[in-house]
């Protein structure tokens, strides 16, 4: 495991973790945390990287900006979109040709708005792929964000856990989860998505990854896990298992599918 450093397209520090497996391999999983999230998780990227690498994959997770150990304070969809993109080049530099992505929540949406022709496969864990109702991201924050919110055009979440106590969420980035158009977002990509998702998710419908089916290529699939809230934190096991066996599938050998 390597920490490593690299910039996105402003000029602005990233931080990342490396890891290499024990064999030699030009494949890579790159991970993309959620909303106010960071590169390990709450240990949930941390666990599914040690069964990657263990499989044989090299696997790629950062920080996006405003998050975690990255640069910057405030979160929005656009500076995440070329983080990742930055990311991509990153690992692509290293040596790396048979990249998958991996996107959980918020991160989800990244990594369908970056996919490129040289991503193998996907896998959306909970992943935000249609508009959010500004009723449900509004109950997520207290009265007192929200005046803070029609006051100053941001709203400051503090937490106990991680490397960043406190995040800045800017107003465009609500506006953003809004207004996602399901399928000019799923219609554009070429590879097969893998998503999981808990049937007990109050954050993001699981109605909306049954839709997304219909706009999604050829061989994707969704996989429900029963009672299984948001975070999916007590299935992890079954769901990196499921990740685990769609990477196999899609990033080993030359079974690399994409839809023209």
């Amino acid at each position: 495991m390597e920490k490593v450093f690299f910039h996105n397209s402003k000029g602005l520090r990233l931080v990342g973790m490396l890891h290499i497996p024990k064999n030699e391999t030009k494949t890579i999983i790159v991970m993309a945390h959620g909303f106010t999230g960071d590169k390990d998780e709450w240990g949930r990227f941390v666990k599914a990287v040690e069964e990657f690498c263990r499989a044989g994959f090299a696997v790629f997770r950062f920080d996006f900006s405003g998050s975690g150990e990255s640069d910057d304070t405030s979160l929005t969809v656009e500076k995440e979109v070329d983080d990742l993109r930055c990311a991509l080049e990153y690992v692509k530099n290293k040596g790396f040709s048979k990249i998958g992505l991996l996107g959980f929540s918020l991160g989800g949406l990244i990594c369908a708005r970056v996919c490129t022709p040289e991503i193998g496969t996907m896998v959306l864990w909970a992943p935000l792929t249609a508009r959010l109702p500004k009723h449900t991201w509004r109950s997520r924050f207290t009265p007192e964000q929200l005046r803070e919110l029609k006051e100053k055009g941001y709203i400051t979440k503090t937490r106990d856990k991680g490397v960043r106590k406190r995040y800045i969420i800017d107003a465009q980035i609500l506006r953003d989860m809004e207004s996602v158009n399901q399928r000019e977002l799923l219609s554009k990509l070429k590879c097969p998505v893998l998503i999981i998702h808990g049937s007990k998710d109050d954050a993001v419908s699981i109605e909306d990854s049954k839709n997304a089916l219909k706009y999604l290529p050829q061989g994707s699939k969704l996989e429900v896990i029963l009672g299984g809230e948001h975070k999916l934190s007590n299935h992890l096991d079954r769901v990196i298992s499921l990740s685990l066996n769609w990477f196999r599938r899609y990033l080993s050998g030359s079974c690399v599918q994409q839809r023209e």
